[in-house]
C-alpha cells in the first residue's frame, strides 16, 4: 500500500492563547482536550446548540497555546463561533500561516497521523481522495454537514462521553442514552461498474430505500468503493446493497482487506 502525502497547509489554522483556553475549547468542542499531551492532537468537533456538524476540528497541544486545523470551507465559521462565545474568557485567537502535510500510511493512518510541519511534495489529489474514502474521515460539505449529528458521519472517535458540558452536549448525550441513530455513514464495496455519483441511491432487501452515496473512488488497492449514509436496518457489515443499477457491500471502516 503506498503512502499518500496530504497537504493541508491550505486550511484553516487558528492560535488559541491566554490562561482561560483550556476551560474555553472544553466548553466548545466534544472531545478532551484537556488530555492531550504537549506536541500531540486530538480530533473534536464543532456542534451547533442544535447538535449539528459545524466542523471538524483538529486540536494540536502546544504547551502554551492550542492549534486548531479545519477544512478551508469550515475556518470562518470556527473563527466565528468561538469569537462569539468568548465573551467573558482570557482566550485570544490568531490565524497562522504555515507548511502543514501529514503521511497517511494506510486507512487508519487517516485518523491518526501526526502534523508535520514541514515542506513536502504532496500526492496527487486521487490519490488523498482515495486514502481519504478508504479511511472512512468524512469531508465537510460531502459526507457531513450541518444536516448531520455527530454519531452519524463516523465521528464516535471525536467525541468524550466522560468530560464536562460542551456546546450541543444535550443532544449528543441523548443520541448516546437511545443507543442508536436512524443512519450512519459506512463504507461501501462496490462491484464492476466503477465510480457511481454523490445522491445515488442506495437499497437493501430490508429496505429498498436505505440512503445514499455521498462519495466514490476507484481505490488502486480496494477497486471501486463508497461512503454513504445507510439506514439502522442495513448498514450491518455484510450486508448486500444496490447503488442505482450497481451491487455492493457494506463494509467496516476504514476498509481493510
Amino acid at each position: 500500500m503506498k503512502p499518500v502525502v496530504v497537504d493541508q497547509s491550505g486550511w484553516g489554522l487558528l492560535r488559541v492563547t491566554g490562561k482561560d483556553r483550556v476551560r474555553f475549547l472544553q466548553g466548545m468542542l466534544t472531545n478532551d482536550v484537556a488530555l492531550v499531551p504537549v506536541g500531540g492532537f486530538v480530533r473534536a468537533v464543532l456542534l451547533s446548540v442544535k447538535g449539528r456538524v459545524l466542523a471538524v476540528v483538529e486540536v494540536l497541544n502546544e504547551s502554551d497555546a492550542f492549534l486548531l486545523l479545519t477544512e478551508p470551507v469550515t475556518a470562518e465559521i470556527v473563527r466565528t463561533v468561538l469569537g462569539r462565545h468568548a465573551v467573558m474568557d482570557d482566550v485570544a485567537f490568531a490565524p497562522v500561516a504555515a507548511a502543514v502535510h501529514r503521511i497517511w500510511g494506510t486507512p487508519a493512518e487517516v485518523w491518526t497521523a501526526p502534523l508535520l510541519f514541514d515542506t513536502m511534495k504532496p500526492s496527487a489529489p486521487e490519490e488523498v481522495e482515495a486514502r481519504r474514502i478508504e479511511g472512512g474521515l468524512p469531508r465537510y460539505g460531502v459526507d457531513v454537514s450541518e444536516d448531520h449529528f455527530a454519531v452519524e458521519a463516523n465521528l464516535d472517535s471525536c467525541i468524550s462521553t466522560t468530560k464536562g458540558c460542551y456546546l450541543g452536549q444535550e443532544v449528543t448525550t441523548r443520541l448516546h442514552a437511545r443507543g442508536h441513530v436512524n443512519r450512519r455513514l459506512v463504507g461501501i464495496r462496490l462491484g464492476k461498474g466503477g465510480v457511481v455519483a454523490a445522491g445515488s441511491p442506495i437499497g437493501s432487501v430490508a429496505r429498498p430505500d436505505a440512503g445514499q452515496i455521498t462519495s466514490s473512488i476507484v481505490s488502486p488497492d480496494f477497486g471501486p468503493i463508497a461512503l454513504g449514509y445507510v439506514h439502522r436496518s442495513s448498514w450491518e457489515p455484510g450486508t448486500v446493497v444496490t447503488v442505482g443499477e450497481h451491487e455492493g457491500v457494506v463494509v467496516r471502516l476504514p476498509f481493510s482487506a
